[in-house]
């Protein structure tokens, strides 16, 4: 999104271009552009119009509608706001839409009003991440694109959304986690082409059916930012708009690329946007090697590349990258892959730097076609009669407010929970002290990118926490803080003597918007201001069991709750979205027993003092005294871990079929890697082998029955890890290489198979950012140690 000093320019566009698909200034009143009764309304021949032609390939009636625009006209179609061919019967179109969770007023593409004033608002993606289910991430993909066709249907909306976020989340600190799948690059992947598939998919035209991506239909068009190791906004004066994020070739291919490679090959997006900072000294959106090389050569990206925006602004006025005047920014980001920018920078110069020889008109060309294939396998040329019926009974839909609610639950994190205190029994506990400054909470719920105060537009209804517990039992409510920011302690008594007569008391603590978000990290990842006071003063005076409930998107420090045996019980409940209140209070009261997992480590509190937000290393520096980043490169004390989360039963994990081992007889073009040990170490004779050079298709089976021994249902998530051979220096210490989340029913068991690629399993990246397969004794970890298991690679 654009500097907040731009957003006006940007609202006048929602108001001046509030009907995304226009026909001679009017709301849309066609179908589709090639149809043949509207071009005989505009007194035009669509038999003179090769792009009309169905018989033709998107791609070359594309490429002939380009051929028959001027030099002006080509131009003016590179903006978010494409101004159409008028006399060819091109209509405007604004691409500019936000679908992060839910549609959002975000963005000029998508608006509400009277008669559209709601969309079904999701949990935030930390926190959907955190149900480690991937096709509740693929149905909330697709319910999310039905609301999205009813608007398109009502000239309320475009088809492109500028979703979903994907950057991994590298540091506690950084303010737009809230947006994030996580901390691991291959759950954030998965969770990208999941979503990504629920969003663009049309029935029955999934990718592998399909010789020509080019030319597979699109539900909606998605697009997986901001491209590329891009995690600071704003930290002690450091801004994105200036940042350079200095990145070893070895980070940057295992941790910052690899949710946008799975997005680009295994999703099929259709679009990928690039981010304001620098990465090794260039521009991301001026970089060749990046966005032409990587995305569209190496990746093989079928569609656009859309610059953040005004980030071609920003390359010159705050990068200041080359001292270059306007045309030859805009020359360098054409030629280096950018298709479209978000802005006016495209539109306002690209004619000139044309005209003056900067770049070549085949450049703009090139541009122009990806785009047009794109709008062409959206349907706008051509319709997509299937999704006609789409209306405004499709938007907030019970199914879709249920699904809505079905994410918060599954995401939900238990985190402490003594002596079995939960869940709470409704017997016991008819009186109920719900404090703390989130206790009725409702807009902070749906976090960001979803429905900004400046435009019109909510979600179907808000459950706050409030609502939530009214329904189990009589609630006495008190805020103990204006804010999360509680600066002062006036409110705390309220709310300690609501807990002292209540059966049980419930705290919703945590941050918000004004501690964490876009343009804005934190310098500590403790809870603001007086909170920890509120929470200790109320635990110390209550008579019933206390609850602590944290809505945060990063971790925070909250060691003193959890070893205070005065608090009985912790949840993490993230930003839970609009149904998030009653989803919370289901929890707690047993109606749903919990299954989530913490997608990102929770750092103690010092950890920040260690490391500056600023490095980008994922290994710890001994030199400079850094620890390393993420449960894949630290291994000191934690207040969770990575992957942490408890359950009301218990389950035991059985191995029922692993191999132990695998070898690979090696041809004469497979040459052996070498690979640094630790002294002492008995190095192998063939160390490793490029994966590029295996082309491996071996996958692996891993058969484990998962037994609740407990005596209530439940859902398990099974965390599957790889740990390379000891003593190779500079590797991971383990990373995740499957999951699923399984239902088992009490006192009952399910056996669950994984089939895992040997490469893409048991593979390492090496120093100089090279894919391999180091041979050796490599261990296959499920869950917390619960099954250790071996497996033997040679090469021959």
């Amino acid at each position: 999104m654009a500097k907040p000093f731009r957003l006006v320019h940007y609202i006048y566009l929602t108001f001046a271009f509030s009907v995304i698909y226009t026909d001679a200034g009017t709301h849309r009143n066609f179908t589709y552009v090639c149809d043949p009764a509207r071009y005989a309304q505009l007194g035009l021949d669509i038999k003179s119009l090769p792009f009309c032609d169905k018989k033709l390939s998107y791609d070359v009636r594309a490429r002939d509608l380009v051929r028959q625009l001027t030099l002006h006209e080509k131009v003016r179609q590179l903006g978010n706001h494409a101004y159409g061919v008028p006399r060819l019967g091109i209509p405007e179109y604004e691409w500019w839409s936000e679908a992060l969770h839910g549609l959002s007023n975000v963005g000029p593409g998508t608006f509400f009003d009277n008669s559209v004033p709601h969309a079904t608002s999701y949990p935030t993606p930390i926190l959907t991440t955190a149900s480690f289910n991937e096709s509740l991430w693929n149905t909330i993909g697709k319910a999310i694109s039905t609301e999205a066709r009813a608007l398109y249907n009502l000239g309320h909306a475009g088809l492109a959304f500028w979703s979903p976020t994907i950057n991994v989340a590298r540091d506690p600190r950084w303010g737009r986690i809230i947006e994030t799948p996580g901390e691991d690059p291959f759950v954030v992947g998965t969770y990208a082409m999941n979503y990504v598939r629920g969003l663009q998919d049309v029935e029955g035209t999934e990718s592998n059916k399909y010789k020509d991506l080019n030319s597979r239909p699109l539900k909606v068009s998605a697009c997986c930012k901001h491209f590329t190791a891009y995690d600071v906004d704003n930290w002690k004066g450091i801004e994105r708009y200036n940042f350079d994020a200095r990145v070893m070739e070895q980070d940057l291919v295992e941790t910052f690329n690899r949710p946008f490679q799975m997005c680009v090959q295994n999703g099929d997006v259709s679009s990928v946007m690039c981010s304001y900072n620098r990465v090794n000294g260039i521009p991301t959106c001026a970089d060749h090697k990046l966005l032409k090389e990587t995305i569209r050569q190496d990746w093989d990206l079928h569609g656009y590349i859309v610059a953040d925006c005004d980030s071609v602004e920003v390359m010159i006025k705050d990068h200041k990258w080359l001292n270059v005047d306007n045309e030859t920014a805009v020359s360098y980001t054409l030629q280096a892959g950018l298709d479209l920018d978000c802005g006016v920078y495209y539109t306002d110069n690209v004619e000139n730097a044309v005209k003056h020889g900067k770049v070549g008109e085949g450049d703009v060309d090139q541009s122009l076609q990806y785009l047009y294939v794109v709008l062409m396998r959206l349907g706008i040329f051509d319709g997509q009669p299937q999704y006609n019926s789409l209306g405004i009974n499709d938007v907030c839909t019970s199914a879709h407010i249920e699904l809505a609610g079905e994410a918060a639950r599954e995401g939900i994190v238990l985190l402490k929970n003594d002596n079995g205190i939960l869940p709470l029994a409704t017997e016991r506990n008819k009186t109920l002290a719900v404090v703390g400054p989130h206790a009725n909470a409702s807009v902070t719920m749906i976090g960001n990118y979803a429905f900004a105060a400046y435009n019109k537009g909510s979600p179907c209804r808000y459950s706050t926490p409030l609502n939530g517990f009214s329904s189990y039992g009589s609630v006495n409510y008190a805020a103990g803080c204006s804010n999360v920011k509680c600066v002062d302690g006036n409110l705390i008594g309220a709310a300690v003597e609501a807990a002292k007569i209540a059966d049980a008391t419930i705290i919703v603590a945590g941050i918000d918007l004004s501690i964490e978000a876009e343009s804005l990290d934190r310098l500590d990842i403790l809870l603001p201001g007086k909170q920890t006071d509120l929470i200790n003063q109320v635990a110390d005076a209550a008579k019933g069991p206390v609850v602590l409930v944290i809505m945060s998107a990063g971790g925070v420090d909250i060691s003193f709750a959890k070893s205070n045996p005065k608090i009985h019980a912790i949840l993490w409940a993230g930003y839970p979205g609009a149904e998030g209140g009653q989803a919370i209070a289901d929890v707690i009261f047993g109606k749903y027993n919990p299954g989530g997992r913490l997608p990102l480590t929770w750092y103690q509190a010092d950890y920040v003092d260690k490391i500056p937000l600023t490095s980008l290393q994922l290994r710890p520096d001994d030199s400079k005294g850094y620890p390393g980043r993420t449960y894949k490169f630290y291994d000191g004390p934690t207040v969770f871990p990575y992957g942490y989360g408890l359950s009301y039963t218990k389950f035991i994990y059985t191995l029922k079929a692993a191999p132990s081992k695998w070898s690979k007889k090696l041809n004469k073009f497979q040459h052996c890697r070498d690979l640094p040990y630790k002294n002492g170490t008995i190095k192998p004779s063939c160390p490793a082998i490029l994966i590029d050079d295996l082309r491996c298709h071996k996958k692996f089976t891993f058969d484990i029955e998962v037994k609740n021994v407990g005596n209530r249902d439940g859902d398990e998530v099974v965390l599957i890890y790889s740990q390379p051979p000891l003593g190779i220096l500079g590797t991971h210490i383990k990373q995740l290489i499957k999951f699923q989340r399984v239902s088992v029913a009490a006192r009952t068991s399910k056996l669950v198979h994984f089939a895992i690629n040997i490469c893409q399993g048991l593979g390492i990246v090496d120093s100089n950012g090279n894919a391999v397969l180091p041979s050796g004794s490599h261990t296959i970890i499920v869950g917390d140690h619960q099954i250790v298991h071996p497996i033997q690679l040679t090469y021959n």
